[in-house]
């Protein structure tokens, strides 16, 4: 039927909280929900949790990569993301890097500089080059 949304299976709670007074120098590895109010410098990377979810609000920062399932942005982001599942970039979300995402939700106001793609648009590592054997 027309106008029936069907919403990802985000992680529903979060596990931990990075606050707005709060300024980390370093990688994060983490599983399950992570908000992020505060500021990073440094790569945030989930650990062996298909389902984990960042959630970056308007006044937090990130200065690093993002490796994470689920991401929700409404801050800044310098670096690439990298979005397994799902993105949400919402109204007050700026990010300076390239984009690879699984599926996306982008809000009016959310800016992007940076290239796009879609994760399953990617060049497959698993192929496979047959070289002909030499002439006896």
């Amino acid at each position: 039927m027309f106008g029936i949304k069907k919403k990802r299976k985000l992680h529903s709670h979060i596990d931990s909280l990075i606050g707005p007074n709060t300024q980390i120098e370093g990688n994060i590895n983490f599983s399950g929900g992570l908000r992020v109010d505060g500021h990073i410098r440094g790569n945030i990377i989930a650990t062996s949790d298909t389902h984990s979810t960042l959630v970056l609000s308007e006044q937090g920062n990130i200065e690093g990569k993002i490796q994470v399932s689920n991401v929700v942005i409404n801050g800044t982001v310098s670096g690439p993301i990298y979005a397994d599942e799902y993105l949400e970039l919402q109204a007050k979300a700026k990010v300076f890097g390239d984009v690879y995402y699984g599926s996306m939700e982008i809000q009016l106001g959310a800016s992007v500089e940076g290239k796009m793609i879609r994760m399953d648009s990617l060049p497959s590592e698993k192929l496979v080059t047959l070289i002909p054997a030499a002439p006896d």
